[in-house]
């Protein structure tokens, strides 16, 4: 069992940068793949980054290649997204999952967070 909050949200101006944390709970946290999603309002939940169990292997979606960063402390069970160059169009409900391994569809996350709200004005 795998408990995720996800926290650093918030309301930022375009072009400007947001650091988004998930804290996991239970054991093991190494032996899990994260991934990061979100879902902007009237559209379906979308896959932003994942990485590997132990860090070393990440992937992202083509809308935020270059412009976000996905990392991994496994000695504080934490997973982060570095959003940088922030557009009006990434404003959604950033949700962070843990899965088995790092290429899983999105139906393959057992363990989803409840969520944080980022809005990028223009």
């Amino acid at each position: 069992q795998v408990e995720l909050v996800e926290s650093g949200g918030g309301l930022v101006q375009a072009g400007g940068s947001l650091r988004l944390s998930c804290a996991a709970s239970g054991r093991a946290f190494s032996n899990y793949a994260m991934g990061w999603f979100r879902q902007a309002p009237g559209k379906e939940r979308e896959f932003v980054a994942a990485i590997s169990g132990g860090g070393r292997d990440t992937y992202y979606a083509d809308s935020v290649k270059g412009r976000f960063t996905i990392s991994r402390d496994n000695t504080k069970n934490t997973v982060y997204l570095q959003m940088n160059s922030l557009k009006p169009e990434d404003t959604a409900v950033y949700y962070c999952a843990a899965t088995s391994r790092i290429y899983s569809a999105m139906n393959e996350y057992g363990y989803w967070g409840q969520g944080t709200q980022v809005t990028v004005s223009s």
